[in-house]
């Protein structure tokens, strides 16, 4: 780990990534897989259940949520939830989601002392989801271009912004750094705020001219932004993008680029053809296989786990794996569905409620 402290600002991407992606270096391996685990744990706290009055929220409060999602115990990399924010769309359709529902979308953290021994600095992270309403996936096929303007303004997400000034701020003192992760929707929606983040100075603390190193990391991105929006996300000094791509998944091929998107940062280009798999058409946008494959790929050479990455995982949310392996498909889920049993033996569906959403992106 002490490699990951002493390189955090190569493998953040101060040099682009020059010499790290072929091959694949295993402190980056262990770096994306780290950050894919912090975005993955919004996807298995989301309060999926329709019937619910907490649906399309966290199942679990900011204060302990990453033992909830079992990323505390044996995980060097500690971070605390400051704030979490949501999405908020104003389309009805049929009964899939109700109009103006507000669902949640992510959350900002900072690491903690010991976090910030490990990782070799105070990590500012803003984590965005995927899609995981069928509202969401239908907004999801609606790509107009967003004019730089736009982009690059207070009114896009000034909540998710203020909150990480709010930490810039607060550990002016110290050496920090902003890294911006998604998956999905979530990784557009990542590099557009990585992007506002930087062109609206919010990674330099008041009355100070110097700002810290911000990154987005991208899993499964679909294009974003024009050719002018590549050339300003390229005169961002202080900006760097990885995305992270499976040549098997059809989203980072989307929306076409003959409607005038464009590509912004780096990319590694994966195959993920896996052993432990049953096949690479299954699934292949699934944020769990993209970590499996940032863990085993190898290039021309056969896949192999070059880094540890428990294949039990890539059944956590799917059913990717040979029946030989002996995992339940889909075994990630909450004890009897949050059905509580009550004093008197009736039975009754208690879920966590978090208080009013403060920070909401329209989306």
């Amino acid at each position: 780990m002490g490699s990951i402290a002493t390189n955090w600002k190569k493998l953040s991407g101060e040099n682009n990534w020059d010499g790290l992606l072929e091959p694949l270096d295993a402190d980056l391996r262990r770096y994306l897989i780290h950050y894919g685990e912090r975005l993955q744990s919004v996807h298995d706290a989301f309060n999926g259940e329709t019937l619910s009055t907490a649906y399309g929220l966290s199942r679990y409060p900011p204060e302990n949520f990453f033992s909830h999602v079992f990323l505390q115990n044996g995980k060097p990399y500690k971070y605390q939830i400051t704030n979490f924010f949501y999405a908020y769309s104003e389309l009805a359709l049929g009964d899939w989601v109700l109009a103006g529902q507000s669902a949640w979308i992510g959350y900002v953290a900072v690491s903690t002392e010991e976090g910030k021994s490990v990782l070799g600095r105070r990590d500012i992270l803003v984590c965005w989801r995927g899609t995981e309403t069928k509202l969401e996936w239908f907004a999801d096929a609606d790509f107009p271009t967003i004019p730089v303007g736009q982009v690059y303004g207070t009114t896009h997400n000034p909540k998710v912004l203020a909150e990480v000034k709010k930490q810039v701020d607060k550990y002016r003192d110290e050496e920090t750094s902003i890294t911006v992760v998604g998956h999905s929707l979530g990784a557009a929606l990542a590099t557009l705020n990585a992007a506002d983040i930087v062109a609206n100075n919010y990674h330099k603390p008041t009355d100070s001219n110097v700002g810290c190193l911000v990154t987005a990391f991208a899993y499964a991105s679909p294009l974003v932004g024009d050719k002018g929006f590549y050339n300003m996300f390229n005169a961002l000094t202080d900006l760097r993008l990885l995305r992270v791509r499976n040549f098997f998944d059809p989203v980072p091929s989307l929306p076409p680029k003959i409607f005038g998107f464009d590509e912004v940062g780096k990319e590694i280009f994966m195959v993920i053809v896996s052993p432990f798999c049953k096949s690479p058409l299954d699934n292949p946008h699934n944020l769990e296989l993209y970590m499996h494959g940032v863990a085993g790929w190898n290039g021309i050479m056969p896949f192999k786990l070059m880094v540890e990455r428990d294949i039990a995982l890539l059944n956590k949310g799917g059913d990717l794996l040979l029946e030989k392996h002996k995992v339940p498909p889909k075994w990630w889920n909450v004890k009897n569905n949050a059905m509580y049993q009550l004093d008197d033996g009736s039975w009754d569906l208690r879920d966590y409620m978090p208080p009013p959403p403060e920070a909401v992106v329209l989306i």
